[in-house]
């Protein structure tokens, strides 16, 4: 029997996405993904994508942490994921999955530098893609995790 979007969504390991997403991540690929996608993924994963590809560019940021996130950009990246891009509605919550807890796993190493570098993209290249409500949210959410 075949599963199911759903299934596959429940069954994702975010740890081993992040391991696979390694070997695919490319700044040139990941600005290519975010402008051809920008509009069907949502203010809150391009904001989370930005906070994460900013914290990664800081020097500040440990080894460690950019492994999570080259990882976490890649798997955005990677052609064949758990569930196809054009599928609509559910195309991207598998990355989005990957996404957040990549954010969470680096969060102490998200200083108000990368913030503001984030949101400065995010309007500059996708202004009209963002829900500044949304946007409000996302920046909530990611101080209540703190």
């Amino acid at each position: 029997m075949e599963k199911t979007y759903k299934d596959k969504l429940k069954n994702l390991d975010p740890r081993k996405a992040i391991e696979q997403g390694r070997a695919y991540f490319s700044e040139k690929e990941l600005g290519k993904k975010l402008r051809n996608y920008g509009g069907k993924i949502g203010t809150k994963i391009l904001y989370y994508s930005l906070l994460l590809y900013y914290a990664f560019k800081s020097p500040q940021t440990p080894k460690k942490a950019k492994l999570t996130i080259a990882g976490a950009l890649g798997y955005l990246i990677l052609p064949t994921d758990l569930i196809p891009d054009f599928i609509p509605v559910v195309g991207f919550a598998d990355d989005a999955s990957v996404i957040i807890y990549a954010v969470y796993q680096v969060i102490s190493h998200i200083d108000e530098t990368v913030k503001e570098q984030a949101r400065a993209q995010l309007t500059k290249r996708f202004g009209e893609f963002v829900d500044d409500e949304k946007l409000e949210k996302a920046e909530e959410d990611l101080e209540e995790k703190r």
